[in-house]
């Protein structure tokens, strides 16, 4: 961790801000509705109807903010959760956006502990994963529009960063692969050391753990949250394909391998939980990313991508066992995967101060 940025002011770590895990409490989280057609080919409609049984159940819990296009475009939402979701619970927001993935594109909030400035904003740079899909201008300044309606401090970070790309265990210990980070269509001037540091510096973390690969259909370039998550300190989920004539078999089979050998900081070895992959989700010839690693962790749920097959109840029976506090809410997410990512690619956590 160093002491400075590039522009010479204390970085958030030096100043006591660290990214807590997204099973700490929240005092909301953050979507941006679906609305793009191109996105959701023939199906946006079903998946909208999804992913307001999805804000329903978080709204048991926590506030859910939801960026929309304009007055219709809110009317529009509105009625859509009328009947699923608590209304004290919702905060409706007219920021346009190029697309939904506020995972991606909005603030990563970090936070301290004391009266002064608890909770902070990152805003890392956006390409839309690597200039794949403009434009990208809207969705870009999400992360200064977040801030300025919670009214909280605003930092930009010089460095392209998706928030699907990263997994914290609020512990010093970060996950993440290196078929994104280190892709040159993000960050071609940085290190893989220079990463870490950047990464250390901003979320307060004091090791990068690195995995290799993602799985097929992830036009994100493999990240970590259609793969491996923190379910605790020092226990992740790993997604695990038993099919050796399927293409993630492979890839799967090396990430397990990995992190078998890791060990946290402080010497300890991750405790490593399989969690299956579905059989494939296609779309004519394409194979979506389908995953059941993608879950959202809320206050009091833990929502599950489900995807019409007998795998579906392992994996809820799995998550279970994860989070015995929360009740696992099964979302069928066959129509939100056709966008290319569901429930945590669509969600942002803004952690209690």
């Amino acid at each position: 961790m160093t002491d400075r940025d590039l522009h010479g002011r204390a970085t958030p770590a030096a100043q006591g801000y660290r990214m807590p895990p997204e099973w700490a409490p929240h005092q909301a989280t953050w979507l941006s509705w679906p609305h793009n057609p191109d996105t959701w080919p023939g199906v946006l409609s079903r998946a909208e109807v999804a992913l307001a049984r999805a804000v329903g159940a978080l709204t048991e819990g926590e506030v859910v903010h939801i960026n929309v296009l304009d007055e219709r475009h809110e009317r529009h939402v509105a009625g859509l959760l009328a009947g699923h979701a608590s209304p004290a619970r919702l905060r409706l927001h007219r920021n346009p956006t190029n697309d939904a993935w506020c995972r991606d594109h909005g603030a990563i909030f970090v936070t301290r502990t004391g009266d002064e400035a608890p909770l902070l904003a990152l805003d890392f740079g956006y390409n839309a994963w690597g200039g794949k899909y403009p434009p990208f201008d809207l969705d870009d300044q999400m992360p200064q529009r977040m801030a300025a309606l919670l009214d909280v401090p605003h930092r930009t970070v010089d460095m392209i960063l998706e928030g699907g790309s990263i997994d914290v265990n609020g512990a010093g210990t970060l996950l993440t692969t290196e078929q994104c980070l280190l892709n040159p269509n993000r960050n071609p001037e940085l290190a893989r050391a220079d990463i870490e540091q950047r990464l250390c510096d901003n979320l307060g973390i004091r090791q990068v753990l690195w995995l290799g690969e993602g799985i097929v259909g992830d036009d994100t370039d493999g990240h970590i949250d259609d793969i491996t998550r923190f379910v605790g300190e020092d226990t992740v989920v790993t997604v695990i394909e038993e099919d050796p004539t399927d293409a993630n078999f492979e890839p799967l089979r090396g990430n397990r391998e990995r992190l078998a050998a890791m060990r946290l900081a402080d010497g300890r070895p991750l405790q490593v939980i399989d969690l299956p992959m579905p059989e494939p989700v296609l779309r004519g010839s394409e194979r979506l990313p389908a995953s059941y690693a993608n879950f959202y962790i809320g206050n009091r749920v833990v929502l599950l991508p489900v995807f019409g097959c007998p795998r579906d109840e392992e994996a809820a029976a799995i998550l279970a066992r994860c989070f015995p506090g929360r009740r696992v809410v099964a979302v069928d997410c066959r129509d939100i995967v056709v966008g290319l990512g569901t429930l945590h690619c669509l969600t942002q956590q803004v952690p209690a101060a």
